[in-house]
């Protein structure tokens, strides 16, 4: 998207949500919530993003790391003071300006795409998404006159009347980046000592300037995040909305309560899903499997069609070959499987000596009987079994039978009046 940047505001603080890390650094799904912004407007296809943090530095820059550029507000004195502290950034450049509050991680980069368009479409000097909540507490209410939006009044401001209005500002608008960085300077401090960032809207109307509306259908791509329990409520919206997805693309989900599929996710169809199943993100699934139940998909695993996952598997960095099967509590972690093969129960590879990582390769028409472990570096042949309860730490030829235990001894009578 060219002549678009970013602006997200993250340097706010509150201890509203009770933990060491501030909102913005919470887990959502796996992924940290401002990166969860972030990533949004990037996949709406705007490359240059900039990030306006304060005391949580340090933190931001962890998270995101070289990914964007940093901004730093010293005082949080507002959501207006927050991009006066961009001006040298915006300054020389032309087009238009994405402004984003760093805690609302539902946002869609669809939304995103649809809110720039629009203000370049219809020439709008200001765009701001809104949305309609029964429950608008503690957000901005939009005052339209004419149906047309005249102002933004913070809660704190609003009178009786305007606390009843249920159409609020999501924290997230676009603006002309000229129009934007010469107004955000004239900004006044309030009887708190803060400046808004809203305030423009009102001041842009004043000066003839064009202000429009994104009015979105799913208001739940606007709910802000500032405790434990939004943190709950926004993983469970997440979640059927990613379930969703998967299941109107052919995928069978058996219970969509307990099934948590991260993002970028590919399933093909017809593969069914179990309960309490969890898929990590960059998961990559073929047709035709069978996945679960309290089966724990890791990264890095790629699954061909018609492959079975079953219960209490865990499997991570795994690629598996078509028609193959770890029917049920195994532990397969960097490891090739080949097509046709049979992981019988309680396998595990062993990959990890302590320092370092190590694979595990099995070839085509394997069967590994019960209780087995593979301890890596390992490579098993085509055609061969492994007979229960050995513990291989040997490569195994094509065709042959690796055995890797004790002979049974029976000392009779030994137990005998015990």
């Amino acid at each position: 998207m060219q002549n678009v940047i970013g602006l997200v505001m993250a340097a706010g603080t509150d201890d509203r949500m009770k933990s060491k890390k501030s909102k913005l650094a919470q887990e959502l799904y796996g992924k940290a919530v401002i990166k969860r912004v972030v990533d949004s407007i990037k996949k709406a296809g705007i490359e240059k993003i900039a990030v306006i943090v304060g005391e949580n530095k340090e933190e931001i820059e962890g998270i995101l790391k070289d990914e964007v550029t940093y901004l730093e507000q010293k005082k949080c004195l507002g959501t207006g003071h927050a991009i006066m502290q961009a001006s040298s950034y915006l300054e020389g450049k032309k087009g238009k300006v994405v402004i984003a509050n760093g805690n609302i991680p539902l946002i869609k980069p669809e939304t995103i795409k649809k809110l720039v368009d629009k203000s370049i479409k219809e020439e709008e000097i200001a765009t701001v998404v809104t949305g309609i909540l029964t429950e608008p507490t503690g957000y901005g209410r939009i005052i339209r006159l004419d149906n047309k939006i005249s102002e933004i009044i913070e809660e704190k401001d609003a009178t009786e009347a305007q606390k009843r209005v249920l159409e609020v500002n999501a924290g997230l608008y676009c603006f002309d980046i000229e129009a934007i960085n010469k107004t955000i300077g004239t900004l006044k401090q309030n009887s708190m000592g803060l400046y808004y960032l809203t305030d423009v809207i009102k001041m842009f109307n004043a000066g003839g300037k064009k202000v429009g509306g994104l009015l979105l259908e799913d208001n739940t791509e606007i709910l802000s995040l500032n405790t434990k329990l939004q943190l709950e409520m926004l993983s469970k919206i997440l979640r059927i909305r990613i379930n969703t997805m998967h299941m109107n693309n052919g995928v069978t989900i058996e219970d969509m309560n307990t099934t948590y599929i991260y993002d970028d996710v590919e399933i093909g169809i017809d593969t069914v899903i179990h309960p309490n199943t969890t898929i990590k993100s960059g998961v990559i699934i073929g047709e035709e499997c069978n996945i679960g139940p309290n089966a724990y998909i890791r990264e890095g695993c790629k699954l061909a069609n018609k492959v079975k996952v079953g219960s209490f598997v865990e499997i991570k960095k795994a690629i598996i070959g078509e028609g193959s099967k770890v029917p049920h509590l195994s532990y397969i972690g960097d490891c090739e499987i080949g097509t046709k093969c049979n992981i019988g129960c309680g396998t595990i590879t062993c990959n990890y000596d302590g320092k370092n990582k190590y694979k595990t390769k099995i070839g085509n028409n394997c069967f590994i009987g019960s209780n087995v472990n593979l301890v890596a570096p390992v490579t098993l042949g085509d055609h061969v079994l492994i007979a229960a309860g050995s513990t291989i730490t040997q490569d195994v030829p094509s065709e042959a039978l690796g055995i890797a235990r004790q002979r049974q001894t029976n000392k009779e009578e030994w137990n005998k009046g015990k």
